[in-house]
């Protein structure tokens, strides 16, 4: 089965991603009823469909299209709880984008 690409990102690739199906892990800063903040190595506005039950200051990933205006629509939101290493997850993403080629196709 062919499942659609889902490359990890944070905030400062949200522009090379525009229009495409991203996955990103972050931080719930905020929560504005239809949307939410979540630090993700930066502010990233998402969002939500009403399957999203999002906690403050719980990790969150999240699986959306980046929209227009830079924000993130959320297909799917997994709850991760705070034990999370950010520093660690980020460096993972970084990661990534240096060896892409094994990760996703540009």
């Amino acid at each position: 089965m062919d499942h659609p690409q889902t490359p990890r990102i944070l905030a400062p690739h949200l522009q090379q991603f525009q229009y495409r199906l991203v996955r990103m892990l972050g931080k719930v800063t905020q929560l504005r009823g239809e949307t939410a903040v979540i630090d993700a190595g930066g502010s990233v506005e998402i969002v939500l469909n009403r399957d999203c039950h999002l906690q403050l200051n719980h990790a969150v990933e999240i699986i959306g299209k980046v929209d227009g205006n830079l924000h993130v629509k959320v297909q799917a939101a997994s709850d991760f709880g705070t034990g999370i290493d950010f520093e660690a997850a980020n460096a993972v993403v970084e990661a990534t984008h240096r060896h892409k080629e094994i990760f996703y196709d540009d």
